[in-house]
């Protein structure tokens, strides 16, 4: 079971794909931590990737695609894996569907996350982060016992730039320009499941395992 998450950021699609992970048994694969790993380790690809992370250029989408291959040609992919990050535009798409073919492979489900985008601006300028230890909060969902302060180890939550209304509004643009004509390519090639991502967390996965099961 080949698995793509698609969805706005903020939409839930790393939690969402660690869950279906947990569930079925397979590797829940996001092309950041992969490019991290390689470069950690000096493999080649890894080394071909930080020439073009160095210069502060974007990887090809081709060496992207063979450090994916490269990893869901492990073993504990033999059963499937859900991508969480990638592919982010047509051309990405294309060029992973052309080398899984090649392989004789193909995506099997493309799960597309659907939620408003006030919905999401406000989920995430809500959310407050600590520096010191990395834990999460919300000012609705997951509320500190005292207010600013983070629970576990005492020290001030802050609003990251990433999560202010406006950075959030500049990367739904840029998602609905880039991103948004993947729900088109995958639902032409039969393999599109969209869920509502405006439900809770919980149920949001129950749609998803029906659709999967």
């Amino acid at each position: 079971m080949k698995i793509i998450m698609l969805g706005a950021p903020g939409a839930g699609k790393g939690t969402q794909a660690k869950m279906i992970s947990e569930k079925y048994h397979i590797p829940h694969i996001s092309t950041g931590d992969i490019f991290r790993a390689n470069i950690k380790n000096g493999t080649e690809l890894g080394t071909e990737a930080k020439k073009y992370m160095d210069q502060g250029l974007l990887v090809p989408d081709e060496l992207t695609v063979r450090i994916l291959l490269d990893r869901v040609s492990n073993e504990d992919c033999t059963e499937g894996y859900v991508l969480d990050g990638f592919p982010r535009t047509i051309p990405q798409a294309e060029v992973l569907d052309h080398a899984l073919e090649e392989l004789g492979d193909k995506i099997d489900y493309a799960i597309n996350i659907d939620i408003a985008d006030e919905v999401i601006v406000s989920r995430m300028s809500g959310r407050r982060a600590c520096l010191t230890c990395g834990a999460t909060y919300h000012t609705e969902y997951i509320i500190p016992v005292k207010e600013g302060i983070c629970d576990k180890c005492g020290s001030e939550l802050i609003l990251r730039d990433d999560d202010k209304a406006e950075t959030v509004l500049k990367r739904l643009q840029v998602y609905h320009t880039q991103t948004q004509p993947l729900i088109d390519f995958y639902e032409n090639k039969k393999v599109l499941k969209s869920v509502d991502g405006t439900k809770k967390l919980e149920m949001v996965f129950e749609e998803i395992c029906t659709l999967l099961d």
